[in-house]
This record gives C-alpha cells, structure tokens and sequence, in this order.
C-alpha cells in the first residue's frame, strides 16, 4: 500500500500558489501550481487518474515547499517563471501561457484597446502599456468585457457608419471620450472602485441574460467577468517595468529568498538562518514586498518543521 501524504500538506494553507517536490538528497523533482494549495498537493498521494506517469515521482518526494501568491494569475506567473529558468525532471513544457499586454490609445480620431504581443521599443508618446499578463484569449476576453461597459470606441471623431449608428445606440460620442479613458485607465490600473462597479454591471447583464434565456450570451459574460478577475487580480511575479531586485523574508529559522530579474519573479531559495544574519536581507526588501516575503517565510518554517530542511545551512534551490 502506498505511503500517505507527507505531514507538512496539511499545513499548507487553502490558496493560491506554487509548489515544489525535492527528493531525499534535495533535488528538485517537480514544480507545479495551485488553485488551493493543500487540496492540489494533497491529491498526489490520492487517485492520480490521468497522472498515474507521475506515482515514481510521487514514491521519492522527501519534501514539500510552497510560495503563498496572491492571485491565480500570480502563481501562474510563478510557475512560468521558474519553470522557464530551470525545468524539473518530471515537468513538461506544455501549458504554459502566452505573455502578452493591453494597449490604451486615447487617440481622439480612434480611441480603444488592443492586445499586444511585445511591448515596443518606441511609439507614439499617447500609447500606453498595462500587463504583462498570462494569456492572450483571456487578455481578449477582458477587453471585451472593459469595452462593453465602456465603450471607448465608439467615442472617436472618426466614427463612419456602422460605428457612428453604434455610438448613438450607446449614447456616446466625441465629448464623453476623456472621460471614458480615465474610467478604462481605473480598471486596467486595478483600483478597487473602477473594477468592481464594472464587475457588478457586468454581472447585471449576465443575469439578464439568463433570465431571458440568452443563455450563450450570458455565458459569453460570465468569461468576460473571469478574465476581468484574471487581468486585474493583485500579483507582482512579472512587472511591467524591468526592475532587477532582491526579497528577502525570514521566520522561525528559515530565510526565503526571491529574485526578481528584468522585472520577473524567477529564483526561489530558502535556507536554514539565524536571526541576527537576516535582519540586513530583510530590512533590504522593497515594502510593497515585505508581506509577502513575511507569509511565505512563515509558511516555509511550518512547511520544514520535523524535516532535515529545518536544520540545514545549505540553501535549497530550483
């Protein structure tokens, strides 16, 4: 009979995040994320069903780590990152999704939205860039959604015929286009405000929808309020600027180090510490950083009680 899960899942907490398997001698085996952490682990030494290929994986795994995200789209960040810098024996490369930005063009003769692959080395000064985000069809989706309750472009001066009779079914035009941009740059910019009445008129329209038996337009919105949540949800493991940085958190013994690099999130170690050889990392870390760096060094410490990992001065890397 096949030994249950390692102590430790149970302390993983119901989240988001990322998780990684190392063997006895403190390689790592596999890198995976998670919708709720302690069930996705937890599940390995459960029915694996279509992931029976992973039950000799499953057999060596000496240990558990995990990073605590704030979002979905942060953990699949994560994954990608890490997966991206160093890929495990038992990972595969397909899956992964495909980065991409929104573009705002406030141009008066045709205001509106795009999603774009690259963002460009120059351009036009009233372009302007919000992303990274993971997925090009729910980058799309969220467009959609933000341009059907906001209707930027159908507030242009150039608007010709099937937009101009649009624009009058919308009851929008030239006039109210600054204003329209402002409430656009609100939601892509994640103010609570912005997106929730969006998401609320969104939800309006989908039970509409439902209720007049409109079911495939009503499940087209629900998409649309997905892919608002996956566009606007908190994360920071790819930043649009590319910073290079260092985030330092430690908790009960254990220091967990992250690597931001050109703006990504991409390195992951942690390590046995003492206190007072912390304190200088830590005070180091950028703030918007520090809860974050705090829960995960506290999660890692609960993760490596009664473990080999508690004890030992060698870091452990991806």
């Amino acid at each position: 009979m096949r030994a249950g899960p390692p102590a430790c899942v149970a302390r993983l907490p119901p989240a988001p995040g990322v998780y990684r398997f190392r063997d006895g001698r403190g390689h790592v085996l596999y890198i995976g994320r998670a919708v709720d952490l302690r069930r996705r682990v937890a599940s390995y030494w459960g029915d694996l069903r279509d992931r029976r290929h992973l039950l000799p994986m499953v057999i060596g795994v000496a240990r558990v780590e995990a990073v605590v995200c704030d979002s979905e789209h942060e953990a699949a960040w994560l994954e990608s990152n890490l997966l991206e810098r160093r890929l495990p024996p038992w990972n595969r490369t397909d899956g992964w999704g495909v980065p991409v930005y929104v573009r705002l063009d406030p141009a008066p003769a045709a205001p509106g939205l795009s999603v774009v692959h690259e963002l460009p080395p120059s351009g036009p000064a009233r372009h302007r860039h919000f992303g990274p985000y993971l997925g090009a069809a729910r980058a799309r989706l969220a467009v959609s959604a933000v341009e059907r309750v906001l209707p930027l472009p159908y507030a242009g001066e150039g608007s010709r015929g099937f937009q101009r009779d649009m624009a009058r079914v919308r009851c929008v035009g030239p006039a109210d286009r600054e204003a329209l941009v402002q409430r656009v740059i609100a939601v892509l910019d994640r103010d609570p405000a912005a997106v929730a009445a969006l998401r609320e008129e969104l939800g309006r329209r989908r039970d509409r929808a439902a209720d007049g038996l409109a079911f495939e337009l009503a499940a087209r919105l629900q998409a649309e309020i997905e892919a608002l949540d996956w566009i606007t949800s908190e994360q920071k493991a790819a930043l649009l600027e590319p910073l290079d940085l260092d985030v330092n958190g430690w908790a009960g013994g254990v220091l967990v180090r992250f690597e931001v690099r050109r703006g990504r999130l991409e390195g992951w170690s942690q390590r046995a510490c003492a206190e007072p050889a912390a304190r200088r990392l830590v005070a180091a870390t950028p703030a918007a950083w520090t809860g974050f760096a705090r829960r995960n060094a506290e999660l890692a410490a609960r993760l490596a009680q009664g473990t080999p990992a508690a004890t030992s001065a060698r870091p452990a890397r991806a």
